[in-house]
């Protein structure tokens, strides 16, 4: 299983992924990402990965769970 994790002390609250990969992601009042946490959809880690590279300030990764 693969998750989708925000390294705090990069992001900038462009919002750009929640725009992307709205299935996961939406944003607080202040246009930071909230991410529930669950694994990802097999269907998703694609979409994820493609996210994260998106993201202007690479905030974002995908990590494999045991």
């Amino acid at each position: 299983m693969s998750s989708i994790e925000v390294d705090w002390t990069r992001c900038d609250a462009h919002g750009l992924c929640s725009r992307l990969l709205p299935e996961v992601i939406t944003l607080d009042e202040w246009g930071y990402p909230v991410i529930d946490g669950s694994d990802l959809d097999r269907d998703l880690v694609r979409a994820a990965r493609k996210t994260a590279m998106a993201c202007p300030a690479l905030a974002l990764r995908v990590e494999r769970r045991p």
